[in-house]
């Protein structure tokens, strides 16, 4: 008999068991992550209710240490409404109400006017303590309605990374950047929040929950870390103040997963503020929906090409006569100057388009042509924003040797800053061509956080390749740049300046007087944690890259070693 009773008594205290963990984990559910649904069914106990009250998820930045910082995220406030159709006296009531909230007295009496409409906004956003002021006056043609709207307490900061929500038709909906790309995630469905609250304790879970059409709902914390996004946002700023400039942008990435630390374009826009802007143009975010002929920053790309195929080494020479004639057309050196017998090493630290044609050619175009395309210069990086654009590589599929020249040196090719930057990653990460990337992770609003795991890239230079190319960039900065005088004498870094032409497309061929700048560069070089790409679009009575950008990448190098604590190398 008793050893009868005993399973019948295991069984009876695993199902009580279960039902324990089901009554906690819905519990759970409707305490923490539906509680301040049901604080706003308390909030409708005292003002009129609103079917649909608007819901999305956050956006956060990182700090260093990882701590959260808020990028985009709800602010509540109330409408205040009238209804014409019961008010009796509008006079009195404007009186009463302008009292307390500022109104603009022709549009209140147009609204009241309308004798048959039973519902006219009067205010929105609306404080609490102001709207609940309004409601104790108790006029009966007179209502409260709790409302919500989107935030970005950091303005304009990271704004073409952000995007912002705006009514596609009659629904709000995620427009530009991370709100559109991942609208789905954010978006809030607002089902089944306001049944009754033992049925939602004893519901079928799998129903519930499992099954649910919100179970992809969750909130995205980003990659970007906050402090550099504003010292980056502040040292463009700058640029674009200082040289009179048409566009100016940088991207901060780790060159070795992709992760991105910091991008911005100017001009740019307040999200909170969107309405108010003249043309929706800048709202696009140019660092990957633009493309640029970059320039001479090209040029590492094409030397390390041909040094990983043994084409050339640092040491190999050429004889330099200022010019060179392909297929009809003249190129030249940057001053036209001829150099003489030089190295490939100096053709990096003088920027010598004849130099790098050399280089290409002693590869083979072909050679040439494969390479740049597995640097992925023809193609989507895979970041995640809306309509990324594809480089514009053409002409190396023409076959001429005039094209491959001029690309060699990054003219008559075009690249999107993201592009530029995750090619040139190869070069310092030990030559993998990685997938840059934004949001770090996913915390979903139901099930735990998604975590970003970069790839570990696909590979494109030989590792000897990446560490002898590097060698060459780091004597550039410390030989070349600016006569060696910005080299940091404990921490080694490879970097390079690009001065391009800016294509004419009304007349054809390229502006006389108008420039993009370009500057990236790695550090520590050998280990680099950091890739700074900046781009400078038609600066105004200054020719050179090395003029406008130099000073702006070495201070925010200066300022990321200072901030990430990083120890010196040499």
């Amino acid at each position: 008999m008793k050893a009868e009773t005993t399973p019948r008594i295991h069984i009876l205290f695993s199902v009580i068991l279960l039902f324990a963990i089901i009554l906690v984990g819905r519990l759970f559910f409707l305490q923490i992550v539906h509680g301040q649904a049901y604080q706003e069914m308390a909030d409708s106990q005292y003002v009129t209710s609103v079917s649909n009250i608007y819901e999305r998820g956050s956006i956060f930045f990182q700090d260093r240490r990882g701590q959260l910082v808020s990028a985009a995220t709800l602010k509540s406030g109330y409408i205040v409404s009238i209804n014409p159709s019961i008010m009796e006296n509008p006079e009195e009531v404007y009186e009463k109400i302008q009292k307390i909230i500022p109104l603009e007295k022709e549009s209140f009496f147009a609204k009241a006017a309308k004798e048959k409409d039973p519902y006219e906004e009067i205010a929105r956003r609306v404080a609490e303590e102001t709207a609940f002021t309004v409601r104790d006056l108790e006029i009966p043609s007179v209502s409260i309605q709790k409302e919500k709207w989107r935030f970005y307490p950091a303005g304009k900061a990271a704004a073409h990374i952000l995007g912002f929500v705006g009514y596609n038709g009659d629904v709000l909906s995620g427009r530009y950047g991370l709100e559109r790309y991942y609208n789905d995630i954010l978006t809030r469905t607002n089902e089944n929040l306001h049944i009754n609250f033992f049925a939602e304790i004893f519901s079928n879970i799998t129903d519930s929950i499992l099954k649910s059409d919100n179970s992809r709902e969750g909130d995205l914390v980003l990659t970007i870390e906050y402090n550099v996004q504003l010292a980056l946002e502040a040292t463009l700023a700058q640029v674009m103040e200082d040289w009179s400039s048409e566009s100016v942008g940088g991207i901060i990435i780790n060159p070795t997963d992709g992760r991105v630390y910091a991008m911005a374009s100017l001009p740019n826009f307040d999200p909170n503020l969107f309405q108010k802007e003249e043309s929706s143009a800048v709202f696009s975010n140019p660092i990957a929906e633009n493309v640029y002929e970059m320039g001479s920053i090209i040029k590492p790309l094409t030397m390390a090409a041909a040094l990983d195929v043994g084409a050339v080494t640092a040491h190999t020479t050429y004889n330099d006569k200022g010019y060179i004639n392909l297929n009809g057309y003249k190129i030249a050196n940057y001053d036209g100057e001829s150099r003489g017998v030089v190295s490939m090493q100096e053709v990096l630290n003088q920027s010598l388009n004849t130099g790098v044609v050399f280089a290409e050619q002693t590869m083979g175009g072909e050679v040439f042509r494969s390479y740049m395309e597995a640097y992925g210069i023809d193609k989507e990086t895979g970041i995640d924003v809306p309509n990324e654009t594809k480089g514009l590589t053409d002409n190396l599929k023409s076959g001429r040797e005039v094209e491959y020249a001029t690309a060699s040196f990054g003219q008559g090719i075009a690249l999107s800053p993201i592009a530029t930057a995750r090619a040139l990653s190869t070069l310092g990460n030990g030559g993998l061509l990685i997938e840059p990337y934004l949001v770090d992770r996913i915390d979903y609003k139901n099930w735990g956080s998604k975590k970003t795991y970069p790839d570990e890239g696909v590979r494109v230079l030989k590792k000897e390749t990446s560490e002898e190319i590097t060698r060459m960039l780091v004597k550039v900065v410390d030989d070349a740049l600016l006569g060696g005088t910005v080299a940091l004498p404990h921490y080694s870094v490879a970097a390079k300046t690009g001065t391009a032409q800016i294509a004419d497309p009304r007349e054809g061929g390229y502006y006389n007087d108008r420039y993009l700048h370009s500057f990236f560069g790695y550090f520590p070089a050998y280990n680099p944690q950091f890739l700074i790409f900046l781009y400078n679009v038609n600066p105004k009575e200054v020719r050179y890259a090395s003029q406008t950008l130099t000073s702006p990448f070495v201070d925010l190098t200066k300022f990321l070693i200072n901030y990430y604590e990083i120890p010196p190398d040499r």
